[in-house]
């Protein structure tokens, strides 16, 4: 038979999807998927059982419902502090997963190069080599997971096409300062690089950090290409609603793309989402205020269990130490854990370009009664640990 094309050797299947399957095949509670286990907001849900009865249930605009698209538009440029059209600088996206993808095909040829900070959300390595470019790495440094300028400089210099940057950051919880988006700013500007942001937790910031939105910084919006979701903000990860935000030129080329991906999201869920896009002022931050309870919940459990970890400053993932446990590598590890201690985890090597293999992350997106649950069972890990297969093998 045909052999496939070789652009697949250079990824694997998804880790983060492969680790909720173990936790179903096991039973275990699933802290490696970052999806609630809870409703989205009663009125979203009433919006959706009148979209449900009353339509539209055929093809909106391939970009996006007029409506949505207004919507949406009032609502970013509130929170981005930038004015934004609804008609030539949105498109609408099945999920950020797609807006990544057509915005690095609408940025890249075949032969670019993009900066990717690692550790790095999975799909963007992905998207990289699926548009024929090369990623450009630059690492992260833990706790504070900061960049060093030199090195970043450095990636600026091999003449990139673009820099993805995820603000705030999954895997890591970092959230970008004023100062280090501002440096990453300059280099753009001297290199005439657009950066593409993964912004989808813009409303899950732990105080006293402030999430800025890159194309607010001056002169940036002409090369910052914004994508973003309603998935973590109102809970609906499976409704595949995302959105690329950017200046008209760009915008036109992403429509074109993003036509032959996937036609366009779906109108009924579009309709429905409008309720949510018009939420107050109060419903964001009593959004902060909810994740900022289960992550002091989580953390004070891991606390109580001596496990380290870096206290995330947004998203709702931590990252924790297993070094002391002795694992042949975090995959092992996770494996084991999902199976004999009934918590699923995402190997931390899955996000890191280093040869990383002492971190995993866990999410903190649950009700109270499965966090407490999920650190019942991790109560069990030292005792179980005496006796892992890597330990008496």
């Amino acid at each position: 038979m045909p052999q496939v094309s070789n652009r697949l050797d250079f990824f694997t299947e998804s880790v983060i999807r492969k680790m909720t399957r173990i936790a179903n095949r096991y039973g275990a509670v699933n802290l490696s998927q970052g999806f609630p286990d809870f409703d989205p907001p009663k009125e979203l849900r009433e919006a959706l059982k009148k979209a449900a009865e009353e339509g539209p249930h055929q093809y909106s605009i391939t970009w996006g419902a007029q409506n949505f698209r207004e919507a949406l538009a009032k609502k970013q440029s509130k929170y981005m502090d930038i004015p934004i059209d609804p008609d030539t600088q949105i498109v609408v996206t099945c999920g950020s997963t797609e807006a990544m993808m057509a915005a690095m095909m609408t940025a890249c040829k075949p032969g670019d190069k993009v900066i990717v900070f690692s550790p790095f959300y999975e799909n963007y390595v992905a998207d990289t080599i699926l548009s024929g470019a090369e990623p450009i790495y630059v690492p992260l440094h833990p706790p504070t997971f900061h960049f060093d300028q030199e090195a970043l400089k450095k990636a600026f210099e091999q003449n990139p096409k673009a820099l993805i940057l995820c603000n705030p950051s999954n895997p890591t919880g970092k959230v970008f300062t004023r100062e280090e988006l501002e440096f990453i700013a300059d280099l753009a500007e001297k290199y005439d690089v657009f950066v593409i942001t993964d912004e989808v937790y813009e409303h899950i910031v732990f105080e006293p950090n402030e999430h800025i939105y890159f194309a607010s910084l001056p002169g940036m919006f002409e090369r910052t290409i914004s994508c973003s979701s309603l998935s973590k903000t109102y809970s609906i990860t499976g409704w595949r609603l995302g959105y690329i935000i950017g200046p008209s030129q760009v915008i036109e080329n992403a429509r074109k793309v993003h036509d032959f991906l996937t036609v366009g999201a779906a109108a009924p869920l579009q309709e429905a989402a409008v309720a949510a896009l018009k939420f107050s002022d109060a419903y964001y931050e009593e959004l902060r205020k909810l994740y900022t309870e289960k992550r002091n919940i989580f953390l004070k459990g891991l606390d109580e269990l001596g496990l380290k970890y870096t206290e995330p400053q947004g998203t709702y993932y931590v990252l924790v130490d297993i070094s002391e446990f002795g694992a042949p590598s975090d995959t092992v590890f996770c494996e084991w854990l999902a199976r004999e201690v009934g918590v699923a985890a995402v190997p931390g090597s899955s996000f890191f370009k280093e040869d990383v293999n002492h971190l995993i992350r866990f999410h903190f997106a649950k009700k109270t009664d499965t966090l407490k649950e999920a650190l019942k069972r991790l109560s069990t890990l030292r005792e179980k640990a005496k006796n892992a297969e890597w330990r008496i093998s």
